[in-house]
């Protein structure tokens, strides 16, 4: 047997922390609980007859920050989606594969490391490397999606400063009205990809207390992704970096298998806990950038991941002295990653390899407190240890381990005789150190500050004015400091943290017709990480971090919804200018910071109880850096347009699997050559239908 048939699962992180009865308990999660104060209210979602079609509407936190929601149940995505699948739907938020095969985000000219991801509270960003690659976190057992744009409160735990990700699973202070006893989907495309997920739930309700039980599994499997037309004779791009012997795109095949159980309790008297446990197990290709020479040729053999939380609260309730409520949060992250590194495009030679095993544990205590009858004061401490262990070959086994914590303290004041006008103010301590680095120096304790103030406001009947501003840390993770990527990146122990002003202001309108939201945003990130490529020691270019005197972002976001009868449309721009700036005022351009990104989408009835869904996104060009010839490369603008035609079918019985949806849809009908990053197309036209039952 080889070593690498000998992993098994669940990882080997998860079972020393895990062993025994421990499991249930430690195997917990949840770094960030959320206050009901900063959700999403429900009304942001808009149901049409026959059919429910949640739109992303306009929506707004107490801190002023705007966001916007979106539940999954009636998005019309894919059985067991990725996070990937779903967010690249979501306005506002752009994704991008990188050349390591992961999906991630930019928002408002902030890049994934300075985006923040929750699941179920546990912050999936904190870790090795500080983000999460997004297109194999399965979404299997979600509910809904929220996206906070900047920073809604100092409360989330450190290193969020540039928005936020909020994936919701089973926490939740309601009470539940039903549950789905049995749900079903499968979709199939024309390449053979096939996702399947099937789910149970159970509820217990007497006047007491309540019980909700919920599990499931989900399956998704892919030869290959089809590559559109033109791009095999492309010019500037490598052919045998393209295409395998079935016409698809070179190791772009990917297996996932998933599951989850969740758990929630409430009493009568408000009194809530949370339990959520999910997994997954993948395997997948990562294909080659076809603008260079010599592309990274990796494969992942092994990926294992998972993610638990425990939650719990009071619920509000009278203290004597007003209102009070205590909430608190466990987390557990861990999983195995094992990289190979292949010496030519065929796979069939592994050059290199690295095995790591990752473990994060989080614990968070949040409190609040009414103020009189018009304020209170919310209080916040948290703690998150990362673990990473890894062996290359060549290069032996190292471990490294970071501490991270922060103290956070807001308060909101409501004013004007109906409390239109609310106004908060927040301030945080943050810090960070590195006790364990393998061979490489140490990085030393280092502390940074949060501030926050925001304000809305109803100033008329539909009109609602709102603003924010704030200033955050994000330290470096430990990959950006000792990381060398299989020989791709030089390492840099010496990274400072960066830090992030961000300031928000803008409108949201209210009428017969539907909503307009409009928000001016300007940030300022000093010391901002980024890449670059140099050349070593060694006489080879290789990517490098390094610390960016400033990055500049200044721009717009629009979103609207309008419904006209049962027709349904929706939009959103995004303008920016981001460019970086040298100590002496030098401006230098920056990768993928594309000046114009948009959707438009609609949901049309049709005879018969069909509806038709179209939506059509734009980016404008990019640049992006080549290490092997140095410099930035021009990356064209692109657009996509796809349509979805749907019917729901209701069956006379009802009861269990008495509803079924069906649907049709093509994604990219122009063919079209887009790119996520220079190399890295995306698929080609895709067919798919797919079935849910519930």
């Amino acid at each position: 047997m080889s070593r690498f048939e000998s992993l098994t699962w669940p990882p080997r992180a998860l079972r020393a922390v895990c062993a025994g009865s421990l499991c249930s308990l430690l195997a917990a999660a949840g770094a960030a609980s959320q206050n009901p104060r900063d959700s999403v209210p429900r009304d942001s979602l808009r149901i049409l007859t026959g059919i429910m079609v949640t739109v992303a509407k306009p929506a707004i936190t107490s801190g002023g920050s705007s966001s916007v929601v979106i539940e999954l149940d009636s998005l019309g995505a894919p059985p067991a989606p990725s996070m990937e699948q779903v967010l690249r739907t979501m306005p506002l938020i752009q994704i991008r594969t990188n050349s390591r095969g992961e999906a991630q985000p930019a928002l408002r000219g902030s890049e994934d490391r300075q985006v923040s991801i929750l699941l179920d509270g546990v912050p999936l960003t904190l870790g090795w490397d500080h983000r999460t690659d997004m297109s194999i976190i399965p979404l299997t057992a979600a509910h809904d999606v929220t996206l906070v744009r900047g920073l809604s409160s100092v409360l989330y735990g450190p290193n969020t400063l540039g928005g936020v990700v909020a994936v919701d699973v089973a926490r939740s202070q309601e009470r539940a009205v039903s549950v789905d006893p049995v749900t079903a989907g499968i979709s199939v495309d024309r390449t053979g990809a096939t996702q399947v997920s099937a789910a149970a739930g159970y509820l217990a309700d007497d006047t007491d207390d309540q019980w909700v039980f919920r599990a499931g599994a989900g399956y998704s499997d892919r030869r290959g992704l089809p590559l559109a037309d033109g791009l095999r004779t492309a010019p500037d791009l490598t052919a045998e970096y393209l295409v395998d012997a079935d016409a698809l795109r070179l190791n772009s095949d990917a297996r996932r298998v998933d599951g989850f159980f969740t758990a929630r309790y409430r009493a009568d008297e408000g009194v809530w806990g949370a339990l959520s446990v999910s997994g997954y197990d993948v395997e997948r290709g990562v294909p080659p950038e076809a603008h260079q020479i010599a592309p990274r040729f990796w494969r992942y053999p092994v990926q294992q991941r998972v993610v638990a939380a425990l939650s719990g609260g009071t619920g509000h309730r009278e203290t004597g002295r007003g209102t009070g409520d205590l909430e608190f949060a466990l987390g557990f992250d861990g999983g195995s990653t094992l990289i190979e590194s292949y010496t030519d495009e065929r796979y069939t030679t592994v050059a290199e390899w690295e095995d790591s095993d990752d473990f994060v544990f989080t614990a968070r205590l949040l409190g609040e407190h009414t103020l009189g009858d018009r304020a209170n004061l919310r209080a916040s401490a948290t703690y998150a240890d990362v673990s990473h262990d890894e062996t290359l070959t060549p290069g032996g086994a190292a471990g490294y381990r970071q501490r991270l914590w922060s103290l956070g303290a807001e308060s909101e004041l409501r004013l004007g005789s109906q409390g239109s006008t609310s106004l908060s103010l927040g301030g945080a301590l943050d810090g960070a150190d590195t006790p364990e680095a393998g061979d490489k120096p140490e990085r030393g304790r280092i502390s940074d500050y949060g501030v926050r103030a925001g304000i809305t406001s109803l100033v008329a009947d539909g009109l609602l004015v709102h603003g924010s501003a704030s200033r955050r840390a994000r330290f470096p993770s430990l990959r950006e400091l000792y990381s060398g990527a299989l020989g791709r990146f030089e390492p840099n122990p010496g990274l400072r943290a960066e830090a992030l002003l961000g300031v928000e202001a803008g409108f949201t309108a209210m009428g017969s017709l539907g909503e307009v939201q409009v928000v001016g945003f300007h940030q300022r990130l000093t010391d901002g990480i980024v890449r670059r490529s140099v050349k070593s020691t060694d006489g080879v270019r290789r990517f490098q971090r390094v610390n960016q005197d400033e990055v500049r972002g200044t721009g717009a976001e629009v979103l609207a919804v309008a419904t006209f009868g049962r027709a349904t449309v929706t939009g959103d721009l995004t303008v920016q200018d981001v460019k970086g700036l040298e100590a002496d005022g030098t401006e230098v351009e920056l990768e993928y910071e594309p000046a114009l990104a948009g959707k438009l989408g609609a949901t049309v009835p049709l005879p018969a109880r069909l509806w038709l869904g179209s939506d059509l996104r734009y980016m404008s060009g990019q640049k992006c850096e080549n290490p092997e010839v140095g410099g930035l490369e021009p990356l064209a603008s692109s657009s996509v347009f796809d349509v979805t035609l749907r019917r729901l079918f209701g069956m006379r019985s009802g009861g269990a699997l008495s509803r079924v949806e069906a649907s049709a849809a093509v994604r990219n009908v122009a063919d079209a050559a887009v790119f996520d990053q220079c190399g890295l197309p995306q698929p080609g036209r895709i067919f798919q239908v797919q079935l849910r039952l519930w």
